[in-house]
């Protein structure tokens, strides 16, 4: 249904996104609105009342949260049944997401954020189909039977990787990437002290998970193509290390990407110490650039990747693929450390990785980020900048004057909290004064570029005082 509803803001202390709440409120107590009359477009309604789109969409989302409207993707926003057989239970809002008072002013760039582009509403959906009917049922332990479903649409989403030949009975489910990486070194580290080899500057929780299997970590150096292979040669002969932990396709924090020779040398030298090779991948939002490790040498390439830089974080959804004929071997270290994902998010997983909405909220999020990604080296024109328009952070030299400790502590008084490039290195590494800038495309463009303009204004003035 449509309608001609024709709102006028009301006059009203407070926030204005609360003045729409109210005013659509009014509207269906008053008969203005009925059960099933459709909203006008977030636009629309923002032109209409002299506001933001953003005010309006919060707007929509809390009332939404609440069960007063229902948002369908593709479809829009309509005034929902009362609910009344279901008991009212608030919900609170994501203060970062829907810009609270506080979040409006700070911006955290510590983290990569999406955009809020209908991805609730979809999951939301498929969560009720699960609640209503759950395929796998809600009674069982999860067996690799229950797993078939979900498999089967985690192969189709991995389908553009270009990962060799691979099966639906190759992918083991796990709880986001972080855990495919303990996995996977659960399936590959043996003896009582093994050792892990890691980019120079790398990934955190490469590191965090081989700790925690009392592994010794050992880091590699790195030019500007990744890791150098006459280095990687001789940290292996020095430790007798059993795995190479890599992200070759968008490093974490550098945003460089090894090119296909690179990787084929690191592959001779990972074979001539017997080397296995994990391959973190969940930065990549767009097209692979090049054949992943598992293709290039397919007896030793394990691959993990998850669906939280690109779809949400919050389903903890991720996948890892073993080398051929070492299924097997990663299944066992699955089903024997936690039996294998719960049975509805299994359920959950098979919905929503084969949805074809999925394709165009992704596709959307990469543009999304994009523009921001693009204000973010314009503001930043002038200084040393990595950034690729399909990576959702920057890697930032600072200016002479400014150490990473002291710049970071200053971006979180400014309420732009980033990282430092000290957070990727080992404890005793000396480092380049570099901060990585997390792209937040969970607030309004406004407030992300008046974050920009604050760490700009550090970056212009560093301090100059001398501290005795």
């Amino acid at each position: 249904m449509g309608t001609i509803w024709q709102p006028e803001m009301p006059v009203q202390a407070g926030p204005k996104y609360k003045a729409v709440v109210t005013t659509i409120r009014t509207a269906i107590a008053n008969g203005d609105l009925s059960v099933g009359d459709k909203l006008p477009p977030v636009r629309d309604l923002a032109w209409k009342l002299g506001i933001t789109p953003g005010t309006v969409a919060r707007a929509y989302t809390i009332l939404t949260d609440e069960m007063v409207l229902k948002a369908e993707v593709g479809r829009g926003t309509y005034v929902a049944a009362p609910q009344t057989d279901v008991p009212y239970i608030p919900i609170e809002i994501d203060a970062l997401a829907h810009n609270s008072p506080h979040e409006m002013y700070r911006v955290n760039m510590f983290s990569p954020v999406l955009p809020s582009i209908g991805q609730a509403e979809l999951i939301r959906e498929l969560l009720a189909k699960v609640a209503s009917d759950p395929a796998s049922g809600v009674m069982h332990y999860p067996t690799r039977k229950t797993a078939i479903p979900a498999r089967k649409a985690a192969l189709q989403w991995l389908s553009g990787t270009p990962l060799g030949p691979l099966e639906a009975e190759d992918i083991v489910m796990t709880l986001g990437g972080q855990h495919g990486i303990f996995l996977v070194l659960q399936a590959i580290l043996s003896g009582r002290r093994p050792t892990v080899l890691v980019e120079e500057l790398a990934y955190p929780g490469f590191r965090r998970a081989a700790e925690l299997l009392r592994a010794d970590v050992v880091p590699v150096a790195m030019d500007e193509h990744g890791i150098i292979p006459d280095a990687l040669d001789a940290a292996a002969r020095g430790c007798e290390a059993q795995v190479l932990c890599t992200s070759p396709e968008v490093h974490n924090p550098t945003v460089l990407s090894t090119p296909i020779e690179r990787r084929k040398e690191l592959v001779a030298v990972s074979r001539a110490h017997d080397l296995q090779i994990l391959e973190d991948d969940c930065y990549r939002m767009g097209e692979d650039r090049d054949a992943s490790y598992r293709m290039l040498a397919p007896e030793r390439g394990w691959y993990v990747s998850s669906v939280a830089k690109t779809l949400t974080p919050a389903v903890r959804l991720g996948f890892a693929v073993a080398p051929e004929g070492k299924t097997t071997v990663l299944r066992r270290a699955k089903e024997h450390g936690f039996f294998g994902l719960p049975t509805p998010m299994l359920d959950l997983a098979a919905l929503l990785l084969a949805d074809p909405r999925v394709n165009i909220l992704t596709a959307r999020a990469r543009e999304i980020y994009g523009t921001y990604i693009e204000a973010a080296v314009a503001a930043l024109a002038g200084y040393e900048v990595n950034a690729r328009p399909d990576v959702p952070f920057l890697w930032l030299t600072l200016p002479y004057g400014w150490r990473a400790s002291a710049f970071c502590q200053a971006a979180e008084a400014a309420d732009v909290p980033v990282r430092p490039a000290e957070e990727f290195a080992g404890r005793d590494a000396r480092v380049r004064h570099k901060v990585r800038l997390a792209i937040n495309a969970g607030v309004r463009m406004e407030n992300f570029q008046a974050a920009l303009v604050r760490l700009r204004d550090l970056l212009d003035n560093p301090p100059e005082q001398i501290s005795v």
